[in-house]
């Protein structure tokens, strides 16, 4: 059989074919992780899923609860230590504050290496500073000894937390313990842990806990006093957090095991807008306050909070005032603007941003407007013409005045109407009219003369009808006498 000769030229080409192959399957993953775009900081607007290094994440609004940002907020996850956000509001809900709790064996009983108080058995705290010990420190013994003290057992904690979570409407989670050690059978999702957050924060003692970068533990009967730091990065400002600190932070908790891997829930606060966060799975310890921090960026990009009169600011009332002068360049429109002067609710709404200019184009919807001046010239600069009133979620009412901008002169050849006629009078201090020529003309002297031509009219009419009746009288005849 015949074989076929390879030519150089051939050999060549193959090799070329090959290297080329090889080089194009290697650039392919380099090209593809080119074309993804990068996390710029000074734009947090356009935070995209893949900047995370979380496996999962969601950003919510405190007050109504609304997502902005989710990243598989539906897969299941361990929370970890972020388990003890449900169970220091729990104790906090459920237990005297002031209660003495001695710390017992079993409540001990914890994975060595896990994280501690730390707390000795036999030792004896008062139940609030051991809730506050226990978030700080992330202490799982305290943990235990908060489930024991509110139910008796850590079991029947347990199940206080399912049955918890399910009223905040927690629809995929599942509690074992009340620290957060690895059990397969205790789980959750980004989503719920958003909820139970959101919950706990509308506590105020709990909201004072997780804000606290440290707590000063009073002494015992074991311990003397003694401060306890927080193991809460994003709450420290020291120079070894620059990276991880956060100024508008306002807490949560921090969360780690092999199997969650680094998990943070956090919350933040700027101009009235709350945003509470959940990473889960974050690749480092400080990934998972990076990502947090990339977060609360982009959230304070989509919403703010906006006064009632940054609103009105965007569309002030305008009103058409009657009776002006001609020579007004603005014929008549006259600008209100708005002036506090009672305030006993809170007068910021939290919003999106896109919903700004609604809401300022509608702010009748929200608001009760009364006006207390007629439009009606001359209107002096300054001049009270109403007032506009909102009512927060509590009832409570801000008030504002609407004052006129400037002056409108009055057109002069009008004649004075009703309602000035009625208040020149009521103004008038004096209780007799003043006299002057038009006053005696018109109610003295024209009355005066009238009455004189009506009594001459009579008087010439009298003496007419006197003459008329002697010129007809008859003649009497005349007695003679004869002599």
């Amino acid at each position: 059989m015949k074989q076929k000769r390879v030519t150089l030229w051939q050999c060549r080409a193959a090799v070329a074919i090959a290297c080329a192959v090889m080089i194009l399957t290697g650039l392919i993953p380099v090209i593809a992780r080119a074309e993804q775009p990068t996390y710029d900081p000074n734009y947090p607007q356009n935070l995209q899923p893949e900047h995370l290094s979380c496996s999962s994440a969601i950003l919510v609004e405190a007050e109504t609860g609304e997502v902005i940002f989710e990243k598989n907020a539906d897969s299941r996850i361990y929370p970890a230590s972020t388990t003890k956000i449900l169970t220091a509001y729990l104790g906090l809900l459920l237990n005297d504050p002031d209660r003495q709790v001695t710390i017992s064996a079993s409540a001990m009983d914890v994975e060595e290496g896990s994280s501690m108080i730390p707390l000795s058995f036999g030792e004896t705290v008062r139940f609030e500073d051991l809730i506050y010990a226990t978030v700080l420190r992330s202490g799982n013994e305290g943990a235990n000894a908060i489930a024991e003290t509110v139910s008796g057992s850590i079991p029947a904690f347990a199940d206080l937390m399912n049955t918890a979570a399910e009223s905040f409407g927690c629809v995929a989670t599942h509690f074992t313990n009340p620290h957060g050690l690895h059990d397969e059978n205790h789980y959750s999702t980004a989503r719920d842990m958003a909820l139970i957050a959101r919950t706990a924060m509308q506590n105020e003692t709990f909201r004072d806990i997780v804000r606290r970068d440290h707590y000063e533990m009073p002494e015992d009967n074991i311990y003397k006093a003694r401060t306890l730091p927080t193991n809460n990065r994003f709450m420290r400002n020291t120079a070894d957090n620059a990276e991880t600190y956060y100024p508008d932070g306002i807490g949560i908790k921090t969360g780690n095991t092999s199997a969650a891997g680094y998990c943070y829930v956090g919350a933040a606060e700027r101009d009235g807008v709350t945003l509470i966060s959940c990473v889960f799975h974050a690749r480092s310890d400080a990934a998972r306050y990076t990502d947090t921090i990339k977060l609360m960026d982009y959230g304070f990009t989509q919403y703010t909070g906006v006064s009632i009169a940054e609103l009105y600011t965007r569309n002030p009332r305008v009103v058409d005032i009657a009776h002006y002068a001609l020579t007004d360049s603005n014929l008549g429109k006259l600008t209100l603007a708005l002036h506090q002067i009672d305030k006993q609710g809170e007068d910021k709404i939290v919003t999106s941003m896109s919903n700004i200019d609604y809401l300022s184009h509608h702010l009748n919807d929200i608001t009760i407007t009364e006006y207390t001046r007629a439009f009606s010239a001359p209107i002096q600069e300054g001049e009270v013409m109403g007032t506009l009133t909102y009512y927060d979620d509590q009832g409570l009412p801000t008030v504002y005045q609407l004052l006129a901008t400037r002056s409108i002169a009055r057109r002069p050849q009008l004649a004075p109407s009703i309602e000035d006629i009625i208040a020149y009078t009521e103004s008038d201090k004096n209780p007799f009219p003043r006299l002057t020529f038009e006053f005696a003309f018109f109610y003295i002297f024209l009355p005066l003369f009238v009455i004189w031509l009506i009594v001459r009219f009579f008087k010439r009419l009298k003496q007419r009808h006197t003459r008329k009746k002697k010129r007809h009288r008859e003649i009497e005849p005349q007695e003679r006498y004869f002599r």
